[in-house]
């Protein structure tokens, strides 16, 4: 324990603002080094000193809320001794130097006194020892909000005397909000099924049971068919929301098997439709041959060998299974029957429900059972009726399918799903063979196509011809919203349309304008570059001649020969200078003036004046000798421009 000693010596001083080491390491050897030993010797705590009376060893607190707003200590009797004053005697210990709180844990009041010197982080180590939290794990709350820092002085944090604070572990605390956490996010499902992996995704909140009833919808594979594995070990899972299901992170996967079907006994059922007005029912003995169910709605029956079915067994392509079963409907019920769409139910679909408002009718989906008691009757007498004919006529687009065998029940509840999504598919799934045939209206209503109505073949024809016109009543109203709803869309759209042109216009002739500008400033460049240029030509022409001009002036004399003229030429406007040069009498006036030129005043630009009397040089022979010209010993002589 010697190594530790220093470590323990500064954590006893600063929880309890004892500075005097001889004093302090007194109180720990006399708890043989103990750490809290020695503290409570000094600063007793909750009942820990034995002078104190039972009553007194803790405050007594009123808890009346969770929030620390509302726990207030009870103030002591005046006749109360306080037995938490430091033991010590030091002067350095005084009430005044003190900051006393009052500490809630675990709904239990302790009273804490420090040293205003003291900082945060002491304070969490006296609670470490006091209430048994770890340092790293104590949330503190009423101690000062950001100001609170590990090394702030309790003395700056301007705490009340007995300050309640309430202190609590970190995962109690956020427990709560770690499962509310978990409720919000979003759980991948990586489920595998016969040869296909499918990718789920469910909120947290969402069921196991939820879970597999999508999955059935999803692969039309009943909830009690599926086989499931990969799940946890969870009691009560079905019920289990998957935030708490214990799946794995970012995904979980898992595996389905179809569960095989149980061989069943059913009773066969043969329909004589010898005559097409009436028909009888007769039931015979069960079959002692069992047949495996493809789906819990339809079942495989022994068909009349009198009847041709309406849709061959597996047919594969939906169209020409659709002009099957038309062609076959009216050769058993005659011509007077209704006209089937001969198409697949997509087509179907956007023939009725997809045009503009004012064109659209009503989709009935007519679906047949050839071992439905029911089929005959509904369609040799309600199908057959003159009403029910016209109604659907001029209302609908009739869709006929024909559900008998499990494959090609299989094909409608796929082009069902596909058109109309799942729950579309789940209504006619739904729907029991004894309450078949059935025919479901479909209409599109504020951007939805859906099923109204599902209108099932054990109704008379009064009730079938109200219901029917009961949903073109309710499919006329709105459709008259949603035409008046295009309409005004298409006023906007036009609206839009104009404004777009004249938009695009006005950006046109903006655009038109500032080409017609570039132009301009383009060609404006372009004579501003071949001025330049001729002014650069110029310049170097001049520069060319005045360098020429230059090389055929003679050396200018000093001023001590003898025979020497000295020139003065004044400059003209706005040149306010004077050049001044010597030559020799023997020089030629082709010399000044080879000399004016070098100084850039060509005598082609320029007219060379005398002062007296007046005349121009420059008209004189370019042979003449100064001395001649009468240009010595000095002279002045003026510049003009021609």
């Amino acid at each position: 324990m010697a190594e530790n000693r220093e470590e323990i010596l500064a954590n006893f001083q600063g929880i309890t603002a004892i500075d005097d080491v001889a004093e302090a390491i007194y109180h720990l050897e006399e708890s043989n080094w103990d750490l809290l030993t020695a503290i409570n010797r000094v600063m007793p705590q909750d009942g820990n000193n034995p002078t104190a009376q039972p009553s007194d060893s803790t405050h007594d607190v009123e808890m009346i809320d969770e929030d620390i707003s509302v726990i207030t200590p009870k103030i002591h009797p005046p006749d109360r001794i306080d037995t938490n004053e430091a033991s010590t005697s030091s002067p350095r210990n005084n009430v005044s130097n003190l900051v006393e709180l009052q500490v809630n844990f675990n709904n239990k009041m302790h009273e804490i006194k420090m040293s205003s010197s003291a900082t945060v982080s002491d304070l969490k180590k006296r609670l470490e020892l006091v209430c048994g939290v770890p340092y790293c794990r104590q949330q503190l709350s009423g101690l000062g909000g950001s100001r609170a820092t590990a090394g702030a002085a309790l003395g700056s944090l301007g705490l009340a005397r007995g300050q309640v604070l309430r202190l609590k572990a970190a995962d109690q605390q956020a427990a709560d909000d770690e499962v509310a956490e978990l409720l919000t996010q979003t759980y991948t499902l990586k489920v595998k099924f016969e040869d296909k992996d499918y990718t789920l995704k469910f909120p947290g909140t969402k069921t196991v049971q939820e879970v597999k009833n999508d999955f059935y919808a999803l692969t039309d594979v009943p909830v009690r068919h599926q086989q499931w594995s990969g799940w946890p070990s969870v009691p009560g899972l079905d019920d289990t929301v998957l935030a708490m299901a214990g799946l794995s992170r970012p995904e979980h996967e898992l595996a389905v098997k179809r569960a095989p079907a149980k061989q069943k006994d059913y009773k066969r059922i043969i329909i004589d439709s010898s005559d097409s007005e009436n028909s009888s029912v007769e039931e015979v003995e069960d079959s002692a041959d069992g047949f495996v169910a493809e789906d819990d709605m339809f079942v495989d029956l022994v068909q009349s060998e009198r009847l041709q079915p309406l849709m061959s067994e597996a047919v594969e392509d939906e169209a020409i299974g659709c002009i099957e079963f038309g062609s076959r409907f009216r050769a058993r019920y005659g011509p007077n029957t209704p006209s089937f769409f001969e198409g697949t139910l997509a087509d179907a679909i956007k023939e009725a429900c997809l045009k503009p408002a004012k064109d659209r009718k009503l989709l009935g989906v007519y679906l047949h059972h050839e071992q439905s008691v029911l089929s005959h009757v509904f369609c040799a007498q309600l199908l057959g009726c003159e009403t029910v004919l016209h109604t659907l006529a001029h209302n609908f687009v009739l869709y006929g399918w024909d559900l008998t065998h499990a494959s090609n029940n299989q094909m409608l509840l796929t082009s069902i799903a596909n058109a109309l999504g799942p729950m579309a598919s789940m209504t006619v799934r739904s729907i029991p063979v004894e309450r078949l045939p059935a025919l479901l209206v479909i209409m599109r209503v504020r951007s939805n196509t859906e099923i109204y109505s599902v209108i099932n073949g054990n109704v008379g024809v009064s009730e079938l011809v109200g219901q029917l016109v009961e949903a073109i009543e309710r499919f006329a109203a709105a459709r008259d919203q949603d035409a008046k709803a295009e309409h005004e869309r298409e006023a906007r759209q036009r609206v839009k349309r104009e404004q777009d042109e004249a938009y695009q216009q006005s950006l046109e002739a903006d655009r038109a304008k500032e080409e017609v500008k570039k132009q301009v400033e383009l060609e404006k460049n372009q004579e501003i570059e071949r001025a330049e240029n001729e002014r650069l030509q110029e310049e170097a022409r001049k520069q060319a001649h005045r360098s020429d001009a230059l090389s055929r002036v003679p050396p200018e004399p000093a001023a001590s020969d003898g025979d020497v003229s000295r020139i003065r030429v004044r400059l003209p406007p706005p040149h306010d200078t004077c050049l001044e040069r010597r030559f020799r009498y023997t020089d030629t006036l082709q010399a000044l003036l080879d000399y004016l030129a070098s100084e850039g005043f060509p005598h082609e630009s320029y007219k060379v004046i005398s002062g007296w009397p007046r005349r121009d040089l420059t008209t004189e022979p370019l042979s003449s000798t100064l001395q001649a010209l009468k240009l010595t010993p000095q002279e002045t002589v003026m510049l003009e421009e021609r």
